[in-house]
């Protein structure tokens, strides 16, 4: 009896305490180590901008602003990305993806609402990119037209032609004693003019590969002068109705037959007697005839 008082009086022993883990409010920005969340505290331009660290990164996939486009592009940036909530995934040192706290890519925002061009358009993209310039949106619009920058046409003055004077008839008295006048000095040969100057740039353009309707090609620059390039466009024009789907090392852009290939950052100067090497992939139909002329920022190139 005495046994069965102390069991039944015995206190039973407490529950384990229960630890509880604070719960972390949803977010759409992940805390992995390579989706960082992060700000934008400030814009340098439509494609670059400073992170809360300190960090200035180029946002991939988007070619440099359109110099008649810089200041809404750079103001479009502000709008979008300043103080806000972003997070960047990175690519290579000093470039990265960007996306929006609501997952919105900002690439390919700037593309479709034509802030900016894609850098080496393919994709949806390229299909943003068509979208915009078919509508007139941002740069594709006046005044830039799609063009890198604003050209500007000099209105010549006129000249008023020299009034011509009738010469008045002299007269002699008759005891004067006649005058005698010398030959006139034979007339001094004009100078032969002045060789044109050779031409700031060589420009090799060859196919290196072709299939049916399709075909990859490459271009290399030569700076033949004695001044650096610091940033350039390439120009030339097609003749068969070939167009340019991809492009590498520049940023492409096609308005019918004539064909703008800019400089991307990595590519931007070329030393005297340097050169640059760019490709790309096109598509035509029956004939795939090469360019032949290129200007390149609006200088005239040697082809070879």
């Amino acid at each position: 009896m005495v046994l069965c008082a102390c069991a039944c009086t015995a206190e039973s022993p407490a529950p384990p305490a229960v630890t509880r883990v604070p719960s972390k409010p949803p977010t759409l920005i992940t805390d992995a180590q390579e989706n960082v969340p992060t700000f934008v505290r400030q814009v340098i331009d439509g494609r670059t901008v400073e992170l809360e660290g300190g960090e200035r990164v180029l946002i991939s996939l988007l070619a440099p602003p359109a110099e008649c486009w810089a200041a809404a592009a750079n103001a479009f940036a502000a709008k979008t990305l300043l103080s806000r909530p972003v997070r960047v995934t990175s690519l290579i040192p000093g470039e990265v993806n960007l996306w929006l706290e609501d997952g919105t890519d900002y690439a390919l925002l700037a593309v479709r609402e034509g802030v900016l061009r894609a850098q080496g358009a393919a994709g949806v993209l390229a299909e943003a990119e068509a979208a915009a310039a078919r509508e007139n949106r941002g740069l594709w619009g006046l005044p830039c037209n799609g063009m890198d920058v604003t050209t500007t046409t000099a209105t010549a003055s006129s000249t008023t032609p020299p009034k011509r004077v009738q010469p008045t008839k002299s007269t002699t008295a008759t005891n004067a004693p006649p005058v005698v006048t010398s030959p006139p000095p034979a007339p001094t040969p004009a100078p032969a003019p002045a060789p044109p100057p050779a031409p700031p740039c060589t420009v090799a353009y060859r196919i290196t590969g072709q299939w049916p309707g399709g075909f990859q090609g490459g271009v290399t620059i030569k700076n033949t002068s004695r001044t650096p390039v610091n940033g350039w466009t390439l120009r030339w024009s097609f003749s068969d109705g070939q167009s340019v789907t991809q492009m590498w090392n520049a940023s492409s852009s096609q308005h019918g037959a004539a064909v703008s290939a800019a400089n991307v950052h990595y590519t931007a100067t070329i030393a005297p007697g340097g050169e640059v090497s760019i490709g790309f992939l096109g598509s035509f139909r029956d004939r795939n005839t090469a360019p032949r002329s290129f200007t390149l920022n609006g200088r005239a190139c040697a082809t070879g």
